[in-house]
Formats: structure tokens, sequence, C-alpha cells
């Protein structure tokens, strides 16, 4: 019967649980690209330094990309192109570039 109803739980926690905006809209375009999404976290750290640069940029870039605002080296952007416009709210965009940092942030990991 233990059994039985942890099997239920995990099921139905794996039904339930919905993909984050990051997992929805993010990570299937990055995964098949040369350069893996962690990369461009890193970029962007070197770039900007700062938590809050890096999220202030990164929203600029993904409402209104341009290969000048691009932290892409040229090679890649005449490679692969300058990146579509997000059709994610203004809400979402956060959530999305807020989990981005929780996930690969290196500060917290140094201690």
């Amino acid at each position: 019967m233990v059994r039985k109803t942890f099997f239920l739980l995990c099921i139905g926690t794996l039904v339930w649980a919905k993909p984050s905006v990051y997992e929805r809209n993010c990570i299937p375009c990055h995964e098949d690209l040369a350069v893996k999404i962690d990369k461009f976290f890193y970029r962007y750290l070197l770039k900007y330094s700062s938590e809050a640069e890096v999220k202030k940029t990164m929203i600029a870039y993904l409402k209104a990309p341009k290969a000048e605002t691009s932290i892409l080296q040229d090679g890649l952007i005449q490679r692969f192109g300058v990146k579509k416009k997000s059709t994610l709210k203004e809400e979402e965009l956060t959530q999305a570039i807020d989990e981005y940092w929780k996930r690969y942030n290196v500060f917290e990991r140094l201690q």
C-alpha cells in the first residue's frame, strides 16, 4: 500500500509539474546551437559583471535584438544570425532571466 501511494504521488507530481517559462521558451531553441546556453551567461557576466546589469542588458536585447548589441562574436552572428525578438510578456521574460541567472550563477558556488 505504501509503495502504491508513493508511486501515485510521484506520477501525480510529474503530471502536474508545469515546466517554467525558461524551460518552455529558452532551452528548446538553445539546445541545438553550437554555443550552449551556459556560454552566453558567462559572456554576459564577463562583459557586464553585476546581476542587475546582466539582467537589464539581456532583457533589452531579447526585446530588440541587434547585431550591434549581441554578445556573440561576429563569426557566430554571420553563421547563425541575430535572434528573433522575444514574444514573451515582460513578466515572463523577467521570470526566465531570473531562472537563467539562478541556474548559471557562479558566485554562490564559490564559497
